[in-house]
């Protein structure tokens, strides 16, 4: 039966491909951790060494791999245990030797020393007592002088070990995954090759293990991190990858199904070892992991959505009695039923950003329960936030907050109840005698005033530009745009443009400036909105430069084939450009690229613009008519502003 099992792993791990290739396979067959009858076996030294660091004689484990020689020269791991263990818990827990055998049996592994240390640097290392205690905490943290002065010296002396950075790898579980990260992030000269599985609360923030981006791309030959799916601590691994793929730094995001336990750290061993000492097909790390991590738009403890490293998105939904099933994320994906009426569907890698979507269920569009919905496209609707690069900006982050508000009030324009919502920076409740600015801000087609407060992040990106001071503290009002009628783009003439432009000047400004405190004049009004609302805001903004010093127009511009509509506008603003010049701080026109459906429209009417002597600036930003590219104009936007 063991030769078998033998024969099954080799089968399984491809047998036959050479010692220098990447796996292929994502996660350790069945019997990985038993041994195998009939292989070669590696050795165990116990091993004593003096400690300069700590002033005693410290413990710690060599494996040594099968067929073993003092003639040939070898590259180290070393592997590091959790804050309740000691140099023996990856032999007690981890079976690491015998783990280490069969994949060399398989041909799977470079041949590799394998230390195991105490990584509790004091003078009673054992784990007793308080584990927790200061002291306890403080000897890791001091195991980094000792690994690197006395434990690796001592190691390179004794053994045929190879002396330089490329040949040194460092990992380690829970505590001893901290310290992985913590030492081998911080002695890059050192270590090349740098493995966290389930790193425990001690893991240095994002920014300070990696302080240098391009330096740790140039120098790490592996960084890999990985976490069970049921870990409490798998925050500390999330934060650790977010920032790395945000700063484009190439590793292993792994996430598995499991908890804090041995059955992920045997499996992270298995996977991590056979990455080390060869070379790196680095654009394919992305695709090492089991599972994706649950998308920052689920419902509270739904598991899917996940998205996997490489942004691709994995959806699952139990629905046993549905005949097909496809998913509708803009393009159609069949997804595929399991024996327990289970449908799952991976898609191709998505774009950044809020991907609207619907599960499509024996031809009934319907939202997702697991995932949070959206007024968007005129309809509720499933969304998943997709993480992209270039987005601290609207991070959630340890800044003072302000608070979004929703304000009822009735309009005799559409003699109805209505509402919008209001941001208001952190202290406006404290500092009762500070009147502010005011930046009304409005929605695109098929959205709502929710639009800028749930998809667009408006009060985070308001939030973080307070904190450094790239804004003025200002109210933000998120309008309703929508005023009856057919909506959207077939929908827009005069006559709807005015019923907005009145709504806003004899209903809203009115209620906002009797209910909060505002700074009176056009100098501290600015008037902004995306693609419809950057049509309302061309039509009620320039004919209201009395009203509002700064218009900001986003992915908008007046349609080049409604000259009906267009043309009215372009002989006000001919008629009236010394005016509006002198009135208007800043017309801000931006567009998402070539890939925005109203670029053409844009450009046309920037020429017209130049053309009639209008004053604007132009920005442009590559993400097409996404709410990507509106958050990022809003942060430029509102920089200037007031």
């Amino acid at each position: 039966m063991r030769n078998v099992l033998l024969i099954m792993l080799g089968v399984v791990l491809l047998s036959g491909s050479s010692t220098f290739a990447q796996p292929t396979v994502k996660e350790a067959p069945k019997g990985f951790d038993q041994p195998t009858a009939g292989i070669a076996a590696g050795k165990l030294d116990s091993i004593s060494y003096p400690s300069k660091t700590v002033g005693t004689v410290r413990k710690a484990l060599v494996y040594m791999p099968p067929d073993y020689s003092k003639r040939k020269k070898y590259p180290v791991l070393y592997l590091l245990h959790g804050i309740g263990g000691d140099e023996k818990e990856w032999l007690r827990g981890g079976r690491p030797q015998v783990i280490l055998d069969n994949l060399y049996a398989a041909g799977k592994l470079k041949p590799m020393l394998v230390v195991m240390p105490n990584g509790r640097a004091m003078q009673d290392d054992r784990p007793v007592g308080n584990i927790y205690g200061p002291d306890k905490v403080a000897a890791f943290a001091n195991f980094e002088k000792d690994l690197l002065t006395d434990l690796i010296p001592y190691i390179e002396k004794t053994y045929p070990a190879l002396k330089n950075r490329e040949n040194r790898a460092v990992a380690g579980l829970s505590m001893g995954g901290g310290q992985s990260l913590n030492f081998g992030l911080g002695n890059l000269d050192t270590f090349a090759w740098v493995g966290g599985f389930s790193s425990a609360p001690n893991t240095k923030l994002p920014e300070q293990l990696v302080p240098d981006p391009a330096k740790a791309t140039k120098q790490l030959k592996l960084l890999w991190i990985s976490c069970g799916d049921q870990d409490g601590l798998l925050p500390i691994s999330q934060r650790t990858h977010d920032y790395l793929y945000e700063h484009r730094v190439s590793h292993v995001y792994y996430l598995e199904p499991g908890g804090h336990d041995f059955k992920v750290w045997k499996n992270g061993l298995y996977m991590f070892s056979q990455f080390l000492f060869k070379p790196v097909e680095v654009a394919a790390l992305p695709t090492y992991t089991v599972l994706g991590a649950p998308a920052a738009t689920n419902v509270r403890n739904a598991k899917y959505p996940q998205i996997l490293p490489d942004n691709r998105a994995v959806f699952r939904l139990k629905a046993p009695g549905v005949q097909q099933a496809q998913l509708d994320l803009g393009r159609k994906y069949d997804m595929v039923k399991d024996s327990s009426g289970t449908w799952t569907v991976t898609t191709d890698t998505l774009s950044r950003g809020l991907h609207y979507y619907s599960l499509v269920l024996d031809g009934l569009p319907v939202a997702d329960p697991a995932s949070a919905t959206f007024y968007g496209m005129g309809r509720m609707a499933s969304g998943i936030e997709i993480p992209g690069r270039g987005t601290s900006f609207y991070a959630l982050r340890d800044v003072p907050h302000g608070e979004v508000r929703m304000r009822r009030y009735y309009s005799k324009v559409t003699n109805s109840w209505r509402q919008f919502y209001v941001y208001t920076p952190a202290g406006y409740d404290a500092n009762t005698a500070t009147k502010y600015p005011v930046l009304y801000l409005l929605h695109g087609g098929g959205e709502d005033e929710t639009g800028w407060a749930r998809q667009g992040k408006a009060d985070l990106i308001l939030d973080n530009l307070l904190a450094e001071k790239k804004a003025k503290l200002m109210l933000v009002v998120m309008l309703d745009g929508n005023l009856g009628g057919p909506g959207g783009l077939a929908g827009f003439n005069e006559s709807t443009l005015k019923r907005f432009e009145d709504e806003l000047k004899q209903t809203v400004l009115p209620v906002v400036e009797s209910n909060y405190r505002v700074a009176a004049g056009a100098t501290n009004r600015a008037l902004a909105g995306l693609s419809m609302g950057g049509l309302q805001t061309l039509y009620a903004g320039i004919k209201n430069t009395e009203l509002f010093a700064h218009l900001g127009v986003f992915s908008s511009g007046f349609f080049a084939n409604n000259t009906a509509l267009s043309d009215p506008q372009y002989a006000f603003m001919k008629a009236n450009v010394g005016t509006i010049n002198t009135n208007l701080k800043q017309l801000w026109l931006s567009m998402g690229g070539p890939a925005d459906i109203a670029y053409a429209n844009n450009k046309l009417m920037r020429a017209k613009m130049d053309e009639l002597g209008i004053k604007y600036v132009y920005s442009e930003y590559p993400g097409g008519h996404t709410w990507p590219v509106w958050r990022h104009d809003l942060y430029l936007f509102a920089q200037g502003l007031f």
